[in-house]
């Protein structure tokens, strides 16, 4: 095997994990820019007081500590709104970073906590 084909082919897993890493982060970062000042923690944003209201406790109010929500529940609302939440159009949050936004939400509610 030549030694380029070698180096490239044990680079391969690496360079995945930096990709996966950067996803995560961009997932992150769109959640802190478009849904954290509706969904932080706290009972002073409204996206996390209607949920409450809405569930009664029956599940967490802040979109980060939820461990039931599918990158597909995401991308519904946050494409389609609800009640007074509003859509986000492609223009706001293009379908990549949509992508993103919805795998860091649906990642289990530990590990948003700790960054791992």
């Amino acid at each position: 095997m030549k030694p380029s084909l070698l180096a490239l082919l044990a680079s391969a897993p690496l360079s995945w994990a930096i990709t996966a890493d950067a996803a995560e982060n961009q997932g992150k970062l769109v959640y802190e820019k478009w849904c954290a000042p509706c969904h932080s923690r706290g009972e002073v944003y409204p996206g996390t007081t209607a949920l409450d209201a809405r569930y009664k406790g029956a599940v967490p109010a802040s979109l980060e500590d939820r461990s039931d929500l599918s990158p597909e529940l995401v991308k519904y609302f946050v494409r389609n709104g609800i009640s007074v939440m509003p859509f986000f159009r492609k223009t706001e949050i293009n379908d990549i970073e949509l992508d993103s936004l919805a795998r860091y939400l649906a990642e289990p509610a530990n590990k948003k906590q700790t960054g791992n």
